[in-house]
């Protein structure tokens, strides 16, 4: 539906909606009392009265409201609104009571006091109810925005996440071309399978869990060729269930940069170790913990683009659902994260 279409639906609701808040105050104000009863006195006349009030509503809602108290010109909208009842009250009172009531309450004046309440009241009723709808329909817009900013820039931070991986690899994968290892057609192969699932498979919002849990392990033994025998990498899962679903590849970054710590100016006795449980309540845990030379491990390697770039996705994601906590020591490294999922 375009934007057109929509203006023109929603321009028909709200006037359908004034013509039946009208219908009803005029149902009240014809609405007399006599003994304790309820009496309704419909006149014709009554309705050219009660017009006079709907134009001076018509006036303050769709001239007024906008042009001076939603752009916060507050004196100025007081100032007009003020003499537009006092118009209202001269018009019933010098024009239209002495046309209907030419012997009775048009050959002297009743007085501002008696009118005014009724002005108020009814006024008050039709504006407020008006101000009201436009509120609404003000937040309903400031969400859909909210949502529009929200899915570009997770649109922006997703389209970060498979050129970082490529990068790397692809220099891996040059590497070892360059020295004609026999690992060269299984990373080709191994990088193929990862890619295939990033680009075809992570189009929506939430992937089934068990689909991002394979693809996290295709990526550990992808990187896993890297470290040949220098150490030692483990993965562990437990109650992985496909009833949840993830947003794709949000454990990813951890996992890449735990070996890419653990390689940096270490040659030996690597070791890795990630685990992802899931509990009857569908809270995932998620621990990733690498150990690391600390000589070779500035503080600046601990807060990449990769590690903000995902902290923005779980943010937006996540919005208080989720827990992240990142420990340091001397020569370990340790990523814990629970997420509350939710089914498929």
């Amino acid at each position: 539906m375009d934007s057109l279409t929509t203006s023109k639906k929603t321009n028909r609701q709200e006037w359908t909606f004034q013509i039946i808040l009208h219908l009803m105050v005029f149902h009240f104000v014809i609405i007399d009392h006599e003994e304790g009863q309820m009496v309704y006195e419909l006149e014709w006349f009554q309705l050219v009265f009660f017009a006079n009030y709907v134009c001076a509503n018509l006036l303050i809602s769709y001239v007024l409201l906008p042009k001076f108290l939603y752009r916060k010109r507050y004196w100025e909208f007081g100032i007009y609104c003020f003499l537009i009842v006092i118009a209202v009250i001269l018009i019933e009172e010098f024009v239209l009571e002495k046309i209907f009531y030419p012997t009775t309450r048009g050959s002297t004046f009743q007085g501002a006091i008696l009118s005014l309440g009724e002005v108020l009241s009814v006024l008050g009723a039709l504006t407020g109810v008006k101000f009201a709808w436009d509120s609404i329909h003000r937040q309903r817009e400031i969400d859909e925005l909210k949502l529009v900013v929200k899915e570009s820039e997770l649109s922006f931070l997703n389209s970060q996440i498979n050129p970082h991986f490529l990068f790397n690899n692809l220099n891996n994968l040059y590497s070892y071309s360059v020295e004609q290892s026999p690992k060269t057609p299984e990373i080709i192969l191994g990088l193929s399978g990862v890619l295939r699932y990033m680009l075809y498979e992570c189009r929506e919002a939430y992937v089934p869990l068990l689909k991002e849990v394979e693809h996290l392990r295709n990526f550990i033994q992808l990187y896993e060729l890297q470290i040949e025998d220098r150490g030692a990498v483990k993965l562990e899962t437990k109650n992985i269930s496909d009833s949840y679903k993830i947003a794709p590849l949000i454990l990813n970054v951890f996992v890449e940069n735990a070996f890419k710590h653990s390689q940096s100016g270490q040659s030996e006795q690597i070791s890795i170790g990630v685990s992802i449980v899931m509990d009857e309540k569908g809270m995932l845990s998620f621990t990733c913990t690498n150990n690391f030379e600390a000589n070779d491990f500035p503080e600046s390697k601990s807060h990449g683009i990769g590690l903000e770039n995902v902290k923005k996705r779980l943010e937006l994601l996540y919005p208080d659902r989720h827990q992240l906590t990142i420990d340091q020591t001397i020569n370990e490294y340790k990523v814990s994260l629970q997420i509350q999922l939710h089914t498929s």
